[in-house]
């Protein structure tokens, strides 16, 4: 087993190659790599087989879901790459060009940050998708994947890995951290020298602990409390039909929806609605209904629903569980998402103009929706092919981040 600083200082010594690597060569790779993956799916889909296993009794079954691979997910990632391939190729891409007055020649460029470190948990995708991302813009990754999908993620790499030997090219371009102890965390996050930029990946507490701790340059990805707000003028069933994507289409990732919010005006036709679409039509067709949490506005107006306590608000539950509030207005459900939103993705669903428009301007998030799913929020679906992470922060990157995201600006 190698350790993890032999494999920052392998990753560091590849860096230099592979921002000099061709267009054509990198394309010519990552196909290789997508072919590899659906050829190999057998070996990756038994080492998954083992993950799948020791999760059983300790992660819940919408978490063991996000866990699991079958053959139509492998052929996913792999036709991930594949988009990837298809997207220009952001490095060397002149962004401005300008003369001074002094005559120099001034040129903003488009080069890799370096190398790439990766701290995430158990979905064994974002190994394949942080792999291409990264080699198509330049940089070497390091990635350090949960225990929970160790395995899984392991099999991946050691496939893409193979493509690249198979290319006569360094496999030390895409890397993963064999120890997946807090060590290991701790040593990219204090990696000075050998890490450019460290992007963490999961629930709260992890990214928590890369902020606070990190020491070389971190940006920071978001939890997902995401929010629909209906409003008085929405139109009732679009608004059950963004719902019902949001929450249950895959209730486990950070862009599905956790609180809905509900104009007073429209609430005591609309919940009765909601809760028939949620819980009774999809029990009825054996499918998880969703765990309605109201405040003590929305309550009598759900039967069968669960008083909400105040944590229930600040919840990314992963789950089929969903906070439901009464307010009074537009203002009042920016207010609210202002002081509990995780500032990833927020959602209106309305007829009213002036009210999308104060709502799209007032909302602090990486993306914010006019009547459309909060799930969209996703680097395929913004045209990136796939995602390294959903971005919260201000600086250099926000919301979904692909090829251009994963690169600097130089000035020459």
């Amino acid at each position: 087993m190698k350790t993890t600083a032999e494999i920052l200082m392998a990753a560091k010594a590849a860096a230099s190659e592979l921002m000099t690597l061709d267009t054509a060569t990198k394309n010519a790779a990552l196909l290789k790599m997508a072919d590899a993956l659906e050829a190999r799916s057998n070996e990756i889909l038994a080492a998954n087989a083992i993950d799948v296993e020791k999760a059983q009794g300790t992660l819940s079954d919408v978490m063991i879901d996000r866990l699991r691979l079958d053959k139509n997910r492998v052929i996913g990632m792999a036709n991930g790459i594949r988009e990837v391939v298809d997207l220009p190729d952001p490095i060397g891409k002149n962004l401005d060009t300008v003369t001074l007055k002094n005559g120099l020649l001034v040129k903003k460029i488009r080069v890799p940050l370096g190398v790439v470190g990766i701290i995430y948990e158990s979905r064994p995708n974002v190994t394949s998708d942080a792999g291409a991302l990264c080699f198509k813009s330049g940089n070497v990754c390091v990635l350090r994947g949960g225990k929970d999908a160790f395995q899984s993620s392991f099999a991946i790499i050691r496939v893409m890995k193979k493509a690249l030997l198979d290319m006569g090219l360094n496999e030390n371009f895409i890397n993963i951290v064999e120890d997946t102890s807090r060590q290991s965390a701790t040593e990219l996050m204090t990696a000075v020298g050998y890490v450019d930029a460290l992007i963490p990946r999961g629930g709260a507490g992890l990214i928590r602990a890369c902020v606070e701790n990190a020491k070389v340059p971190c940006i920071e990805t978001g939890t997902g409390i995401c929010h629909v707000y209906v409003d008085e003028a929405a139109n009732i069933e679009k608004a059950l039909n963004i719902i019902e994507n949001a929450k249950t289409s895959r209730p486990s990732v950070c862009n599905a929806e956790e609180v809905c919010l509900v104009h007073e005006k429209i609430a005591a036709t609309f919940l009765p609605r909601l809760k028939a679409r949620l819980c009774d039509e999809r029990a009825k067709r054996g499918l998880p209904p969703v765990e309605l949490r109201c405040d003590e506005r929305a309550l009598p107006f759900v039967d069968s629903g669960v008083a909400a306590t105040e944590q229930d608000f600040d919840t990314e539950f992963l789950d089929y569980i969903l906070a439901v509030k009464i307010v009074n207005s537009v203002d009042e459900a920016i207010g609210h998402i202002s002081t509990h939103s995780t500032k990833h993705s927020d959602c209106i669903v309305s007829e009213n103009d002036a009210a999308c428009e104060r709502f799209a301007l007032c909302i602090d998030s990486a993306a914010v929706y006019i009547n459309a799913s909060t799930r969209f929020t996703d680097g395929g679906e913004f045209g990136k092919g796939c995602e390294i992470g959903i971005s919260t922060q201000k600086l250099h990157a926000r919301g979904p981040m692909g090829l251009e995201e994963l690169c600097r600006i130089n000035t020459s």
